[in-house]
């Protein structure tokens, strides 16, 4: 495959990959600032990559702010051009947790081949599980931790994640390549878990909170000790600084208390049922 290019090839066994877009579900950087976080904190190197030129749309009719999202980054400074950047598609290695790492950008075209290029990456590196980490706008306050939401390329995998606080998704409608690669995961009779945190839909910066509730959890799952202090003192200030905006409308405090009030009565109810199961199977506590 052409596109696909090896710059080594890390010699690993049953190892793991973990999985970031930008683009459709990358709310709050949740996705792409995982990657980021998990990237520094475990020293991975770049070992591979997909080169773009046939995967991505460049040019489109339209006006300068309808189709910039589509063109290459430029940047020049005291008018000379000193870069010009596509999308990247990259992978990379930490050996010493058996641990690959891929960000990426969600190809406009030619799904298939671009997963068969993915795929060529986790087969060579002997990769047994894959786990996406994305968020999406919902209903979850600020104020509150993220709810967070599973898909599963098989059913069997599912009891991999009792005891980690996670809901399985119900939907239908216009799908993710997250998706569409999951379901190719599930063709290849491969493990793959995917992560979506719910994170609140009137804040439009990222989101600490939420990519420390996926690195909880992805921790667990990798059994790799990974420290959020960083994040944990990130999401505290995160939370101080929208709570100082929206002291200065009342109109979205309103609606925020709403949401707050929603989410506890969730949460009481869900401890309710527990509290319920315990009884019927005659345990008084834990």
């Amino acid at each position: 495959m052409e596109e696909l290019i090896f710059h080594h090839r890390p010699e690993l066994e049953d190892a793991s990959l973990v999985v970031g877009f930008s683009g459709w579900m990358d709310g709050g950087d949740v996705s792409t600032g995982t990657l980021r976080f998990l990237e520094k904190k475990l020293a991975a190197e770049k070992f591979a990559e997909i080169d773009p030129e046939r995967f991505f749309i460049f040019n489109l009719p339209g006006t300068m702010e309808q189709v910039a999202q589509y063109r290459p980054h430029l940047r020049i400074s005291n008018g000379l051009i000193e870069e010009i950047s596509f999308p990247a598609n990259r992978f990379f290695v930490s050996q010493k947790h058996n641990l690959v790492l891929f960000s990426g950008k969600e190809p406009n075209l030619l799904w298939h081949q671009f997963a068969r290029c993915f795929f060529q990456v986790v087969e060579t590196c002997s990769i047994r599980r894959i786990y996406f980490a994305g968020s999406v706008g919902g209903l979850t306050p600020h104020t509150r931790e993220p709810r967070v939401f599973c898909s599963l390329s098989d059913e069997k995998y599912r009891e991999k994640l009792e005891g980690l606080d996670v809901r399985f998704s119900d939907y239908e409608g216009p799908s993710s390549f997250i998706n569409f690669l999951c379901r190719e995961a599930s063709r290849r009779e491969m493990e793959m878990i995917n992560f979506v945190i719910d994170i609140p839909t009137y804040v439009q910066a990222t989101n600490p909170k939420g990519i420390a509730a996926v690195v909880k959890r992805l921790s667990r799952l990798l059994d790799v000790e990974i420290s959020l202090e960083d994040l944990v003192l990130l999401g505290n200030e995160f939370e101080k600084n929208i709570n100082e905006l929206v002291a200065k409308m009342p109109d979205l405090a309103e609606q925020i208390k709403k949401l707050e009030e929603n989410y506890d009565k969730e949460i009481w109810e869900d401890d309710q049922n527990f509290e319920e199961w315990l009884k019927r199977h005659g345990i008084d506590k834990l």
